[in-house]
């Protein structure tokens, strides 16, 4: 069941991502939200969590470091996809 919970919130919040950034061709590209909201998730949610001094608890820091990981690895694929694109 938590692994669920962390599926569905990887997915939120990297929809979130997308949604701050804007949207592709108008709706939301869920083949990039859900790993863009785990690796997100995971990397800034932790490290905001643990340098804010709040541990592994689910606080208001880990969520905001949450959706900052997200928009960046969401920004660093439409930037990589972009190049991959040009180039071609």
């Amino acid at each position: 069941m938590l692994i669920l919970a962390l599926i569905l919130f990887g997915m939120l919040i990297g929809a979130a991502a997308q949604l701050i950034l804007g949207r592709e061709d108008g709706r939301i590209n869920w083949t990039l939200a859900l790993p863009a909201g785990l690796v997100g998730s995971f990397v800034g949610g932790l490290l905001i969590s643990l340098l804010a001094g709040d541990g592994l608890e689910l606080r208001a820091s880990g969520i905001i470091g949450s959706i900052v990981g997200a928009l960046l690895v969401t920004a660093g694929w439409r930037w990589w996809s972009g190049r991959a694109r040009a180039s071609s």
